[in-house]
């Protein structure tokens, strides 16, 4: 605690008085409610707060307003959720951001079932650390190194031995759902086979911080870093708030879905660089544009399937017009 109180006051007084208001705070909001409330809450608000909120302004911003959306797609049309041509595309990006809040949903459930099972069920300490006592920032900075350090390194094995094992039933299931996307657009960070998501999403997040046992102040920072990097890798845009590190995300995460999950399975790239699984701008490039024109294809047939369902509908009224017009004669 003299930690929080000694770096602002080498900086300015209001700012001592900002930390010792959030200190009292939180103290008056750990004693008055469950600690497992607390965290739920908690975790919930980040969530809807830093992923939900801003993939669901970016995912309506390109379904809405395509013709500017394509301006900003690292892919192009490739990158739009649906496109122009046909209702069935517009159905399976629904269907994708319904699935993706169905999974966010799931991940919440499990991390307070997890609590319940570990406090209620095993009598045993909490995942997570729900404490009046805030964490040095040292200590903060030390857990999430480990923390991100722990969820790269699962990511990558996750993704790669068993989400594209060759005989595994997940991987399947992760080639159907997450791999039937053309290119990766806003709300598809979450979205994928349950069980693929578990694995894939949840415990490489969620294991490291109940590993080391973060205080609720440490994971909600780290939860909120998580989210925001979801948020923009997996926006399909070619801006990003600071191109070198979310933009490097960016581009592996359109590469390992445009190279149809040949390398790229770490969210850093750290260990696709150790293991020499880096995908480069080299070959994807050209899958790029078959992508794109698969999807144009894609869309041209859904177009076509559109306007075969609604051709009887005027042939059915075209009959009783001519009817009228033989009767009238």
């Amino acid at each position: 605690m003299i930690s929080y109180l000694l770096i602002p006051a080498m900086s300015s007084y209001p700012t001592s008085l900002n930390i010792i208001f959030f200190y009292i705070t939180w103290i008056t909001l750990v004693l008055s409610s469950p600690p497992l409330r607390v965290e739920i809450v908690g975790t919930v608000a980040v969530r809807f707060l830093l992923y939900l909120v801003p993939s669901l302004f970016f995912f309506l911003f390109d379904m809405l307003f395509p013709s500017a959306a394509v301006v900003l797609k690292a892919q192009g049309a490739t990158g739009l959720p649906a496109a122009k041509w046909g209702k069935r595309s517009a159905k399976r990006a629904l269907k994708v951001a319904a699935w993706t809040m169905f999974n966010l949903s799931m991940g919440v459930v499990l991390q307070a079932v997890v609590e319940v099972v570990l406090t209620k069920m095993l009598r045993a300490r909490s995942a997570i650390r729900v404490a009046t006592r805030l964490p040095l920032p040292w200590d903060i900075l030390k857990d999430l190194a480990l923390g991100f350090t722990g969820r790269e390194v699962l990511q990558y094995v996750i993704h790669r031995y068993t989400l594209h094992s060759p005989t595994a039933y997940v991987a399947r299931c992760h080639d159907e759902w997450y791999h039937s996307l053309r290119a990766p657009y806003p709300l598809t960070a979450h979205y994928d086979h349950p069980l693929a998501y578990v694995l894939f999403r949840f415990v490489p997040a969620f294991l490291p911080a109940a590993t080391l046992r973060f205080h609720l102040l440490t994971y909600l920072i780290y939860l909120a870093l998580i989210s925001l990097e979801e948020t923009f890798s997996h926006s399909g845009y070619s801006i990003m708030p600071t191109n070198f590190f979310i933009g490097g995300m960016a581009r592996r995460a359109d590469l390992h879905l445009l190279g149809k999950g040949c390398g790229n399975y770490g969210p850093w790239g750290i260990a696709d660089w150790i293991c020499g699984t880096t995908v480069d701008h080299s070959g994807p490039q050209i899958e790029a544009g078959d992508a794109d024109l698969k999807g144009n294809i894609n869309d041209v047939l859904d177009a076509a399937v559109d306007a075969t369902i609604e051709e009887p509908k005027k042939h059915a009224r075209g009959p009783k017009t001519r009817g009228r017009g033989v009767a009238a004669s």
